[in-house]
């Protein structure tokens, strides 16, 4: 496995120059890991859970929504896809700004922008304010994913990283559950304002949490950087170019782009109306069902950090298995007479669905093998666009297809118009399975670069 330069210490023993004549990162010597590492990821990972329950809260109240501001399907998933959009755009300046003033700051001023938007769209009675609050929490999201993971690269050995990633994507499918068991209840006991507004409040705890516990990294690394030849800051233009150049970059962004999707747009937006809308369930039938994709995603974290480990050659056979099973469990619920499929079709597509988080941190890990310390944070924001892109291009195709495949004036959609409009799940799948094929032999030969 590439040892990842993002997490060793410096060596004093010269090495050979790299590109762009910066002094080597490479050090023989390990973070410690142990309770402190641990503890250290367990505060920062508190953000990402919170970003999650944020980013979800929005797919258990898709109906209400629709209702409370008096918008059809594409409208509402404007909502969903201006969050995804902002996340997706903020991706490469917040990666920038971790490697400039480190994740701790990042993740402070993500918690505070979750908090406000989702206090803004909980006392929103209007589709515009509405909408730059959800635009405000996208933003506050894209800060706390890769801030995570690059606190743990300071405390894990790099053996570890690929663990410490699944189990970050793992704890963050905990603020999943929240948003499905809890919120979706509460919206109905307790209406759509104190709903919102408990979940605004919940930041004020891991803001204190951040402010007060976070270590950046262990005591004896800031002795260790002071004691290394200093690395050479590149320009913000450079320090994009290099990253992308860097094919393992490229291959981890459309890794990301093709594995992640269709479980967030189940998640996001549209998973609740088509169970209710399309399969005539109940909320509560429909909640149940959401959970089961959220534990399935919480197994497969535990099941893939434990075989990545492993080593690096596991990586695409994983991707391509998880991309064949997802196709073939759609193929056969689109394809099923009369757009109603039974019910253990729809829980084995959902635990299928299940695998695609965890298969999307794949490309992280490319990013992670293929590019230097310095630019790991640049690099991993390239990467994790990928998913939130096809995401929103996916959330857009449904909305307009259904309410083109709907009668006018129609008060819900029928399960043939969610039966056609699924069917746009595929364009992104092919696309990015295209890309993955073309880019795999360049990335895997060669390592990682200054």
């Amino acid at each position: 496995m590439t040892v990842d330069p993002a997490v060793t210490r410096p060596s004093a023993v010269p090495g050979p120059r790299l590109r762009g004549d910066q002094p080597p990162a490479a050090p023989d010597l390990q973070p410690p890991g142990g309770r402190a590492a641990w503890f250290a990821w367990g505060i920062g990972v508190s953000c990402y859970v919170l970003a999650v329950i944020h980013r979800t809260s929005l797919g258990v109240a898709g109906l209400e929504a629709a209702h409370r501001f008096g918008v059809d399907a594409s409208t509402l998933a404007t909502f969903s896809i201006l969050q995804v959009l902002v996340y997706a755009a903020m991706q490469v300046p917040v990666g920038l700004l971790i490697d400039r003033v480190g994740p701790r700051r990042v993740l402070l001023l993500g918690t505070v922008l979750l908090s406000a938007g989702q206090l803004a769209f909980a006392l929103s009675g209007a589709f515009g304010p509405a909408l730059v609050s959800r635009a405000v929490i996208g933003c506050g999201d894209a800060m706390t994913f890769i801030s995570v993971l690059r606190v743990a690269a300071r405390w894990f050995p790099a053996a570890k990283n690929p663990l410490v990633v699944q189990l970050t994507g793992l704890a963050g499918m905990g603020g999943n559950l929240i948003t499905t068991v809890v919120l979706s209840q509460t919206l109905h006991t307790e209406g759509w304002t104190a709903s919102f507004s408990a979940v605004a409040l919940l930041g004020t705890v891991v803001f204190a949490l951040v402010a007060l516990l976070l270590r950046e990294a262990p005591p004896g690394a800031a002795v260790a950087a002071a004691q290394a030849a200093p690395v050479r800051r590149a320009p913000i233009r450079e320090q994009i170019r290099d990253s992308w150049r860097q094919p393992g970059t490229r291959l981890g962004l459309w890794v990301h782009f093709t594995t992640q999707f269709p479980s967030n747009v189940f998640a996001l937006l549209w998973g609740m109306p088509y169970l209710v809308e399309g399969q005539g369930m109940s909320r509560g039938e429909a909640g149940g069902l959401l959970t089961v994709l959220v534990l399935s995603n919480m197994f497969f974290g535990l099941l893939f950090g434990r075989l990545l480990s492993r080593g690096p050659a596991l990586r695409m056979p994983l991707v391509f298995t998880v991309l064949a099973a997802t196709g073939t469990c759609w193929a056969l619920v689109l394809a099923w007479p009369g757009g109603h499929p039974p019910l253990w079709l729809l829980v084995l597509l959902l635990l299928v669905m299940g695998s695609n988080g965890s298969a999307s941190l794949v490309g992280l890990d490319y990013a992670r093998a293929h590019n230097p310390a310095h630019r790991l944070g640049t690099a991993s924001g390239i990467v994790n666009m990928g998913g939130f892109i096809a995401t929103m291009i996916s959330l857009l195709g449904i909305g307009v297809l259904l309410d083109l495949l709907s009668p006018a004036g129609a008060g819900g959609y029928s399960a043939q118009a969610y039966r056609g409009a699924f069917c746009w799940l595929y364009v992104p799948l092919v696309l990015g399975t295209v890309m993955i094929l073309r880019l795999r032999a360049k990335a895997e030969g060669r390592g990682a670069e200054g």
